[in-house]
């Protein structure tokens, strides 16, 4: 593998994590109702989705996905059970500025495994490996030392891309003082996520 072509994949995996969609949204959510910590474990979660994917692809896995749709299906769905369950949460909850600052953190693993489910269940992702990354990588001349190379250049760009939209939502929510405005935020991030829950449900349909 030359360095134009990992240019060309770090580029591409680039810009197609920075286009706000499922993860980005998640993530700006979980920022913002328990702060960095958590939110940093379901980036890894994202993160982890990702390599899954690119794994998959460079094992000549692609057709699998192709000949066992269903399973690929499942996935989606629960990615979308997910992000239906964090929009009624911030939409019932009401989350006020007391509980920002008293809200007990919950289990990292289950922050990380919520990042991995909305990863694997994203549309974009898949398409991404599935139907782009072969266009850009010769998969058949990949050796394990290529293999390796990608793992890390993707958890390189993936932490770019990702911390920032952290570290903004992390700054948002300490600087949200009145409760009408985190009521606010709240039911928009609640519409916005139920949004894309039934974007990917009706594309997984």
């Amino acid at each position: 593998m030359t360095a134009t072509t990992l240019l060309a994949y770090c580029g591409a995996l680039f810009i197609a994590a920075a286009i706000p969609g499922p993860g980005i949204t998640a993530i700006v959510a979980r920022a913002l109702g328990a702060g960095f910590r958590e939110t940093f474990f379901m980036g890894l979660g994202l993160v982890l989705g990702d390599m899954t994917y690119l794994t998959a692809v460079i094992l000549g896995l692609a057709f699998v996905a192709q000949t066992f749709g269903e399973i690929f299906i499942v996935i989606r769905y629960a990615g979308v059970a997910y992000l239906a369950y964090i929009a009624w949460k911030l939409w019932t909850a009401g989350l006020l500025r007391q509980d920002i600052a008293a809200r007990k953190p919950s289990s990292v693993g289950m922050a990380f495994l919520s990042g991995l489910l909305v990863t694997l269940g994203n549309p974009k992702t898949m398409l991404f490996y599935i139907a782009l990354v072969p266009t850009l990588i010769d998969i058949r001349a990949i050796g394990a030392s290529d293999y390796a190379l990608l793992l890390a250049a993707t958890f390189v760009v993936l932490l770019v891309v990702l911390i920032p939209y952290m570290l903004l939502a992390t700054r948002a929510r300490s600087l949200l003082k009145k409760p009408r405005a985190l009521q606010a935020l709240n039911r928009v991030a609640a519409s916005i996520l139920a949004g894309t829950a039934a974007f990917i449900a009706t594309r997984a349909a």
